[in-house]
């Protein structure tokens, strides 16, 4: 009878062929995943003895990671993003996908392999579109035009425009990050206007704008259109296209309030008596009374005033109020009354004067030691000369003006 199903097999011997069966089956794909590795590794010998770039993309086809979503084209839809400090390529992959900009990862890093400017793309918001290919997305991020430009601020500069004797207007930061603010989107021109950025910088709550403890008091009491001075310090600041005034005088100064923390503000100001805040305020009148090289003299200069009390009698705190990009000041303009004539009032003035980089910040923190009362420019390069008594101020500003100084 033929028994070919195994019907009257016996149950033990029917049982013993499945495990034999079993056994070779297991058998052979052990050895089948052997050679596989063994090709696999194969491959990747010739790529470490220099059998290339063939070798290699063998090697994603057989490990099965060669293949990965990619649009086509240039893109759609306008979209921003955003490249943090520290942010590796494979970070900006990410946000690229998680946007809508590219359709994986791996579609930019692949496009992106062996171009050096990848590696080099700097922090900032970038003008991107949706729906964009690896390749494109790659050529647009490399390209500068894609970068939206950062407000850049420098020492000394002020809040409102200056318009200099000859009616030359110097912006000032308002405008600049006005200008900044400026950026397409979907075919529209899009600008915060420095009418809205003083009405935030006015109006706006403080605590709202992100203001630190230590400097809300002085903020609340200080003179509206000046309340923000001087907090805004120098630098590049990144602005994300389309935030309205508010936020961008937000991010604005939390950048700057970081920069400050490095800087020694509020840390490092308790040894010099004066609170951080005022100490910001000395910063601000350095920046504008000297060159870098003078600014710890000048921080000396402005201290013993403070300390004997003697007025500080400086002419950068008059022209402050009266707009004007010089330095020197007229009797007149000397015996006007205002709280930042410090010929008139004593103390600092309760703003900042403008915007303190580092080194005035570092000099308000530490000053330079010496008996220094007095200090003038005497050199023509903006040197300034100090001396301990008022007859020798006077020798030195009489010899100044007549080679010609001021």
């Amino acid at each position: 009878m033929n028994d070919d199903l195994g019907l009257f097999t016996d149950p033990e011997t029917r049982h013993d062929e499945r495990v034999a069966r079993g056994r070779s089956d297991a058998a052979a794909r052990r050895a089948k995943r052997r050679r596989k590795r063994t090709i696999l590794w194969v491959v990747v010998a010739l790529v470490l003895t220099g059998g290339g770039v063939g070798a290699y993309y063998g090697y994603r086809t057989l490990s099965g990671i060669g293949s990965y979503d990619d649009f086509a084209g240039a893109g759609e839809a306008d979209v921003v993003v955003e490249v943090k400090d520290g942010d590796l390529v494979t970070t900006i992959a990410t946000t690229l996908k998680e946007q809508g900009v590219v359709a994986s990862s791996r579609a930019f890093t692949e496009a992106g392999a062996g171009d050096s400017r990848v590696t080099a793309i700097q922090p900032g918001f970038y003008l991107m579109k949706t729906k964009m290919s690896g390749e494109a997305a790659v050529a647009r991020m490399v390209d500068p035009a894609a970068k939206v430009v950062p407000l850049e601020v420098k020492g000394g500069y002020v809040l409102h425009d200056i318009t200099a004797p000859d009616g030359k207007v110097t912006k000032g930061i308002l405008s600049l990050l006005s200008d900044a603010s400026c950026v397409e989107l979907g075919g529209a021109k899009q600008c915060v206007t420095p009418a809205q950025l003083r009405d935030a910088a006015d109006n706006a709550d403080p605590a709202a704008l992100g203001l630190p403890d230590w400097a809300l008091p002085d903020v609340l009491a200080a003179p509206k259109s000046n309340r923000l001075e001087g907090l805004i310090v120098p630098g590049l600041y990144h602005l994300k296209p389309g935030a309205d005034a508010v936020e961008l005088l937000k991010s604005v100064l939390a950048t700057s309030l970081t920069r400050l923390q490095g800087y020694g503000i509020p840390s490092g100001t308790g040894k010099t008596g004066f609170r951080p805040y005022e100490v910001l305020v000395i910063a601000s009148l350095i920046e504008k009374e000297g060159l870098t090289k003078d600014f710890g003299k000048i921080s000396r200069v402005i201290y013993s005033r403070l300390a004997k009390p003697q007025k500080l009698e400086l002419d950068s705190t008059v022209n402050y109020k009266l707009d004007r990009p010089i330095i020197t000041t007229s009797d007149e303009d000397r015996e006007a009354s205002g709280p930042y004539n410090t010929y008139q009032v004593q103390g600092p003035p309760p703003t900042p004067i403008g915007s303190p980089g580092r080194e005035a910040i570092t000099a308000a923190i530490t000053p330079e030691d010496g008996p220094w009362m007095y200090f003038v420019k005497c050199e023509k390069d903006g040197t300034s000369c100090f001396t301990n008594t008022y007859d020798e101020h006077l020798v030195v500003s009489d010899d100044a003006r007549e080679r010609g100084v001021f």
